[in-house]
């Protein structure tokens, strides 16, 4: 279904608005069209240089971004339902964050219940010194049944057996088995489509993602080598008319492009981009750490598109689900204010809202954050529950590991200079001590 809450659907309705008059006025300024031929000569040199796309990209100075994660969360902080402005409400008003939306959150019993194979006494992949079974006893044994789930090729045994982690040599099989990806003939052809569409035509939208794979995945320590990947993934992926099928339960619609002098006519309108996604800052980072796992462009193509379609689109659109960003936002905020009150009021009177720190690890998914094998086994638990609520559980984590050094801050600057650095943390007993070690 898409959104049932009205405000939900309005709010995202206006953002659209406001991102479509960024990428029109870019057109109007560059005097660039939305999209053109290629002529044959261009056709063919971009075919040459197919991978190795990130030597000689055309000049970007003057193309920016459409939106930041920043702008994006300026946008959910002035998210209001009409029914509370003027009854008052006391249960909700007592909430100080920047999010003001009245939406249910589990608290930590319920997310505990929720998240229970991650508890301290179930064997988990990224702690390195269980109590109960020495790591390597659980490792062997673990492997052992993750090979019999992939011969089985039971999906719903693999997304039970993901929740305790992938082990390294068999994620890329069981994500693919867990996302019903089998990379077949068919598929395979199907992509060499989208690079034949990409190779005949150049959409505005093309220098937007050569842009963000600049600004963000090229300058990546980890990422920098997959850059020619990233942009043969992107490329296709806006070419792609089968994404437009998450619209029907996304609060978002796809942005409408009429042929020149036909504004409003339906039989003159396409979809723009092809995929109805434009991308912002930050969007190639998910795919990014795909490029670990998978080095055949196809299999590597269709898994970054199911993640998109099932999870990732959550992170940029308003709604009301669980695993939109305005619930994680709303979640990672009341974590903090139960659990960790004073630090929370304290990072609040020095003008240092947590959220304006964590949001932007949430809207990538905390790519480009967390070393990469920590972000896979992060993302081993977004596939295993189906939910991206654990992007808000360890956000709240992260601050409550450096709580002490949080405490002694006096600025936003310097609270940011505390959580700057995030690369050496490891997921597993951050997400452990948080939920299961807290006292309620």
């Amino acid at each position: 279904m898409k959104e049932p809450l009205v405000y939900m659907r309005k709010a995202q309705g206006s953002w659209e608005k406001r991102i479509l008059k960024s990428l029109n006025s870019m057109c109007t300024e560059l005097s660039i069209p939305l999209a053109r031929k290629r002529p044959i000569g261009g056709q063919k040199e971009l075919l040459n240089k197919w991978n190795e796309m990130g030597t000689d990209e055309p000049d970007l100075s003057l193309f920016r971004p459409v939106y930041a994660p920043k702008d994006f969360l300026e946008v959910l902080m002035n998210l209001r339902n009409p029914n509370y402005e003027n009854g008052d409400q006391p249960s909700f008003r007592n909430h100080l964050g920047l999010i003001q939306v009245p939406l249910k959150v589990k608290d930590i019993p319920e997310l505990r219940d929720y998240f229970s194979e991650l508890g301290l006494n179930t064997g988990q992949l990224g702690i390195d010194d269980s109590t109960q079974v020495p790591p390597e006893l659980f490792e062997n044994e673990h492997v052992r049944v993750g090979q019999t789930v992939l011969t089985e090729q039971d999906s719903a045994a693999a997304q039970q057996y993901v929740r305790q982690g992938c082990p390294t040599a068999l994620r890329a099989e069981l994500w693919a088995l867990i996302l019903n990806i089998s990379n077949q003939p068919e598929d395979i052809l199907y992509y060499e489509q989208l690079k034949s569409n990409v190779i005949q035509h150049d959409l505005l939208v093309d220098s937007l993602i050569y842009k963000d794979v600049k600004l963000t995945a090229s300058n990546d320590d980890y990422y920098f080598v997959f850059e020619d990947y990233l942009y043969q993934v992107l490329l296709c992926f806006s070419r792609d008319t089968s994404v437009l099928v998450h619209f029907s339960y996304n609060s978002a619609t796809p942005p409408k492009s009429y042929i020149r002098g036909k504004l409003g006519v339906e039989e003159y309108a396409v979809f723009y981009p092809p995929n109805g996604v434009i991308p912002f800052h930050g969007f190639s980072m998910y795919v990014a750490p795909l490029c670990f796992l998978y080095h055949e462009p196809s299999k590597l193509y269709q898994i970054f598109r199911e993640m998109y379609v099932r999870f990732f689109f959550r992170l940029h659109s308003i709604s009301s689900h669980p695993s939109g960003i305005v619930s994680l936002c709303l979640l990672f905020e009341a974590l903090l204010q139960t659990h960790l009150p004073q630090l929370f009021y304290h990072l609040r009177e020095i003008g240092a809202q947590p959220l304006r720190i964590s949001f932007k690890w949430m809207v990538r998914a905390f790519s480009g954050y967390l070393a990469t094998d920590q972000l896979l086994l992060l993302w081993d638990r977004i596939l295993g529950y189906n939910s991206l609520e654990i992007l808000a559980v360890l956000a709240a984590s992260v601050f409550a590991f450096r709580a002490v050094n949080l405490m002694e801050v006096t600025s936003l600057a310097a609270a940011e200079a505390v959580l700057a650095d995030l690369s050496t943390l490891k997921v597993m007993p951050l997400l452990q001590i948080f939920l299961f070690a807290t006292v309620t």
